[in-house]
C-alpha cells in the first residue's frame, strides 16, 4: 500500500529557507511575474451578430480572457445583419459577420477582418421517406433551385425507384437577415430574399425545426449540423451530399459529409463549392480604436488559428492570415 509523506511544520520552515537564499528555485515567483505581465491589458470588448462564428468566438473569447483577466468579452449571437447593424451604429465594437461585405456598407463606414472560413450545408431530417437514396445519390443544385427558388420540386418523390406517395417537401429558410441564408441564395444564383420556404430565426432554430419535421429540408452553418465534440452529425439530422457534377450518384470524390473533418477537409481544399463556403468576418465602425478588441484580433489571427479546426472551422491560408494582420 503506498504511503502519503508528510512534511513536518520544522521541514516547511527549513525549505523556504532553502527558497529564500536561492532565488532560481522559485518557480511560483515566476509564475507570478509572468500573470503579471499578461494583466497589463484591460478593458471589455461587446461583440453581436452571426450566429455562424458565435461557436469559435466563445471559444476564442474563453482563451483570451484567461490569458488576460483583466479583459472582459461579452457576445451574443443575433444574426449577420444585426452584427453589421450593431456594429455601425457603436453599438458593440465588433459585429460578427457571415457574409461579404457589400460596397454600401463599406460606404457607411464598415471596416472588416477575415479570421476564420467555413460553411452552409443542406440538412435533412434523418428519418426522411427517401434518406438512402439522398445519402447515395444526392441533390444537385439544379434540383435545389426547384425546391427553394422555382418550387418545381414540391414533393420527395425524386428518385422513380423510391416512391413516396407524393410526401410533400416541407422547405425551410431563414427569418432573419444573416450570412447563410445568403451563402445559400448565392450558391443557388440568387440572394436569401428569394429563397422560399417557412421563415426560422436562427441557426439553432433551423436545426431543431428539422429534427422535428421528417420532410423538411432547410440549411445550417457546419457547427449546427456537426457536434464539435463528437464530430459526427446531430442526432436526427442529416446532411444532403450536393451532386456536384449531376450525374445522379454522389461519387467517392464528392462524399465528405460523414464527420465534420471530412467536410472540413472539404472545404480547405476547394472540393466543397464556394459559395456556400466563405470566409467569415469581424466587422466595425472604422478601425477598432478599443486597444482590448485590437489585441483581441491579432491573437486570433495567430495564436487562436491552432484551436480553428478542432472547433469545427477551416484555419486561413498563411498569405491571407499576413494580409489581414495588415489591416490592424
Amino acid at each position: 500500500m503506498k504511503t502519503k509523506k508528510i512534511l513536518s511544520p520544522a521541514c516547511c520552515l527549513g525549505l523556504a529557507c532553502i527558497m529564500l537564499f536561492f532565488p532560481g528555485c522559485q518557480p511560483r515567483q515566476e509564475k507570478t511575474q509572468e500573470e503579471g505581465a499578461k494583466s497589463k491589458l484591460k478593458g471589455t470588448i461587446s461583440i453581436s451578430g452571426a450566429f455562424a462564428l458565435y461557436p469559435m468566438t466563445v471559444k476564442w473569447a474563453e482563451m483570451f480572457m484567461n490569458l488576460n483577466p483583466k479583459v472582459r468579452i461579452d457576445i451574443s449571437a443575433g444574426g449577420a445583419g444585426k452584427g453589421m447593424t450593431d456594429a455601425l451604429s457603436g453599438m458593440v465594437d465588433l459585429g460578427m459577420f457571415s457574409r461579404g461585405v457589400t460596397q454600401a456598407e463599406i460606404d457607411k463606414g464598415a471596416w472588416y477582418i477575415a479570421v476564420v472560413k467555413d460553411a452552409v450545408v443542406p440538412t435533412i431530417n434523418a428519418g426522411n421517406p427517401v434518406i438512402q437514396a439522398v445519402k447515395t445519390r444526392g441533390l444537385s443544385r439544379e434540383q435545389f433551385m426547384k425546391i427553394y427558388l422555382t418550387q418545381e420540386l414540391q414533393s420527395w418523390d425524386i428518385y422513380p425507384d423510391f416512391p413516396t406517395g407524393g410526401r410533400k417537401i416541407n422547405v425551410y429558410t431563414r427569418s432573419d437577415a444573416c450570412g447563410a441564408a445568403q451563402m445559400w441564395g448565392e450558391y443557388l444564383g440568387k440572394d436569401q430574399e428569394s429563397l422560399n420556404g417557412v421563415g426560422v430565426y436562427g441557426d439553432p432554430g433551423m436545426a431543431e425545426a428539422i429534427k422535428n419535421d421528417p420532410v423538411g429540408i432547410g440549411f445550417n452553418n457546419i457547427n449546427y449540423a456537426y457536434d464539435m465534440s463528437t464530430r459526427k452529425k446531430y442526432e436526427g439530422l442529416e446532411v444532403v451530399p450536393i451532386d456536384l457534377n449531376a450525374n445522379e450518384i454522389i461519387d467517392p470524390e464528392e462524399n465528405f459529409y460523414e464527420t465534420q473533418d471530412d467536410i472540413i477537409t472539404a472545404i480547405k481544399n476547394n472540393l466543397y463549392p464556394s459559395p456556400p463556403a466563405r470566409d467569415l468576418y469581424f466587422v466595425s465602425k472604422g478601425k477598432p480604436a478599443n486597444e482590448a478588441a485590437v489585441a483581441f484580433l491579432k491573437w486570433i489571427l495567430t495564436d487562436g488559428q491552432k484551436i480553428v479546426n478542432e472547433s469545427g472551422y477551416v484555419e486561413l491560408s498563411g498569405e491571407k492570415i499576413q494580409s489581414e494582420l495588415a489591416k490592424l
